[in-house]
């Protein structure tokens, strides 16, 4: 049996008239960011034309809320961020949705990485709270990984000591976190989502927390409906959201299981795919 994707339109011709979109929700890394992992300076007029249009604008991601933020200081007002995996849901400083998760079961994936570590893998886990990312390891290597996504960050003695509300567990693998990490947290499955958000990044958190959970909750919120709403996105951590929208598209360049569960593929983030997907759909200028 072939492991190819089916064959997916690309980025749709100029429609005769603009979509009716009035939330465009975006990955982050591998989806929105270039390949050099920054805000492609294009977004920042679209963004401008995106709040003349009444459309809400939306980065989803597993990183921190604070460091979204602060990544989109310059365009934030109005801007609803979807944080640490769906789990933590912000708008203008205001707490939208969360979904914390029980510290008995933050403690098991802390010790699960600490187990991983004595056996030989390269691992450290990041407690991931409201106030502040937590960690134990602190040699440079992980801190240089780990700082990319946690803008509060906070190294501790002992994780499981921290006392904070904790909205998910990350860790990051050195080797393969689908073949190393994800199988060792495969026994919370049952229970919580182990979700692989990234070639080194395991997430877990709980069984109703994804994308596509906040991205139904702030539908509701915000009465917008799934056919009003654009979704992109590239690797496994975004199926669900995939799921929120008519308009979903996973990028050129995504997970295989991405460009199968997505309607269209868009061109990928090396390619500005999501700023020309948008401009195309909604009839603004295309900015590279």
């Amino acid at each position: 049996m072939s492991l190819t994707p089916p064959a997916l339109p690309t980025v749709p011709e100029r429609p005769e008239r603009p979509a009716d979109i009035r939330l465009v929700v975006t990955d982050m890394d591998g989806t929105l960011l270039d390949g050099g992992g920054a805000i492609p300076e294009g977004l920042w007029p679209l963004l401008d034309r995106l709040r003349e249009r009444g459309v809400v604008f939306s980065p989803a991601s597993g990183r921190q809320y604070a460091t979204l933020a602060r990544q989109f200081a310059r365009a934030a007002d109005g801007m609803v961020f979807v944080a640490e995996n769906g789990t933590y849901v912000v708008r203008d400083g205001v707490e939208l949705s969360s979904d914390p998760l029980d510290t008995a079961v933050a403690a098991r994936v802390v010790r699960t990485a600490r187990r991983l570590t004595a056996r030989g893998a390269d691992v450290g886990a990041v407690l991931c709270g409201k106030r502040s990312a937590y960690v134990e390891r602190t040699d440079e290597a992980f801190l240089a990984e780990v700082r990319r996504y946690y803008a509060l960050l906070r190294p501790v003695e002992d994780l499981t000591a921290v006392e904070d509300e904790f909205l998910k567990v990350a860790v990051h693998d050195f080797g393969s976190a689908e073949r190393v990490t994800a199988p060792a947290l495969e026994p919370l499955a049952a229970t919580h989502q182990v979700v692989v958000s990234g070639a080194h990044w395991v997430d877990v958190l709980n069984a109703t927390a994804d994308k596509g959970a906040a991205v139904r909750g702030l539908q509701r919120e915000l009465g917008i409906t799934p056919a009003q709403t654009l979704v992109f996105g590239d690797y496994l951590n975004d199926l669900e959201m995939l799921d929120a929208a008519e308009w979903s598209f996973a990028m050129a360049n995504g997970h295989p299981d991405v460009l199968r569960r997505a309607r269209h593929t868009a061109p990928a983030n090396t390619d500005h795919g999501v700023l020309r997907t948008i401009a195309r759909l909604l009839h603004l200028p295309e900015h590279a």
